[in-house]
């Protein structure tokens, strides 16, 4: 259930990140290994992030490039 609630935040709110720079679909590797460096053990699994973030704005991804708290990546519009 955790995990659901993660998943729907991550990708529901954008807020604080809009200095951020854009980071384009083909670093999307690269985003989903980094948020889940972050959230640990609380980290959705790789499929469904690896499809949010192909979903997500540039801004999104590159807001979750720049979270070093699970906090902070719960605030990007993934």
């Amino acid at each position: 259930m955790l995990r659901i609630i993660l998943i729907v935040s991550i990708f529901i709110t954008l807020s604080g990140c809009s200095d951020a720079a854009p980071v384009p679909v083909s670093e999307c590797a690269k985003v989903v290994a980094h948020a889940k460096k972050v959230l640990g053990d609380k980290a959705p699994n790789t499929i469904d992030m690896t499809k949010q973030c192909k979903e997500a704005s540039d801004e999104a991804r590159g807001c979750v490039l720049t979270a070093d708290k699970a906090m902070k990546i719960l605030n990007c519009d993934m």
